[in-house]
């Protein structure tokens, strides 16, 4: 274990106000996967591809994405930052050139949704892959296959790719848009302390759900 009594919390509140309570620099790597402005907020999934649902939309219905405030609160409140969607919304990251993007190929077979994902990240690295099967209800690993609760979910192997690779012993981890708590449940596997935030008070009610779920089943073996 990385941290040893480590905290593991999600808060239901807007992540702006969440963030304004932590000094500079809290937070060691905010891996963060905000709304990206494209209007794919869950409630037409379904029309997407024949292994896709429909989701109850999110708190803002994926209209906007995050202003250049948030980002430069997300900057002062961490050291390290990964951003998902980031090739949306460039314009509103402060300092954005990086040589780091990481890059998620979800193998999906030529679908309506997209076949990659992007993340910006401010290390001084050259650009990764991952690759990891996310198409509807086939994943890439079917023996522990993970149930969809948010539009926007993304595996728990991804975060802990992410972990693995970017954060350092001792780290706390901030999600300012924790969804599906895919996040929080990667920094409980690899023991990391972890702050999140959702808005979104029926998906906070879920990734509680599902976590609480996790937990249990851990006690179980």
């Amino acid at each position: 274990m990385k941290n040893k009594g480590m905290e593991n919390i999600v808060y239901n509140e807007d992540c702006m106000l969440g963030m304004s309570r932590y000094p500079d620099k809290y937070f060691g790597l905010a891996i963060v996967d905000p709304p990206y402005g494209i209007g794919e907020d869950g409630s037409k999934n379904k029309s997407r591809g024949k292994y896709a649902k429909d989701y109850k939309p999110y708190t803002g219905n994926d209209k906007f994405p995050p202003s250049r405030e948030y980002f430069e609160e997300l900057f002062r409140v961490s050291e390290h930052q990964i951003i998902w969607g980031a090739n949306h919304f460039i314009e509103n990251i402060p300092d954005a050139n990086s040589s780091c993007w990481i890059v998620w190929d979800k193998d999906n077979d030529g679908n309506h949704f997209a076949d990659c994902e992007l993340a910006w990240a401010n290390f001084h690295t050259a650009v990764r892959k991952f690759k990891w099967r996310w198409n509807g209800m086939l994943q890439e690993n079917m023996k522990e296959k993970e149930i969809r609760i948010h539009p926007t979910q993304k595996p728990v192997a991804l975060y802990e790719w992410l972990l693995t690779r970017y954060a350092n012993d001792g780290d706390i981890i901030l999600d300012t848009h924790v969804g599906s708590g895919s996040s929080r449940i990667a920094c409980d596997k690899l023991g990391y302390s972890f702050i999140g935030f959702e808005i979104d008070e029926y998906y906070w009610k879920a990734q509680e759900k599902r976590y609480n779920k996790y937990k249990k089943q851990l006690k179980l073996l």
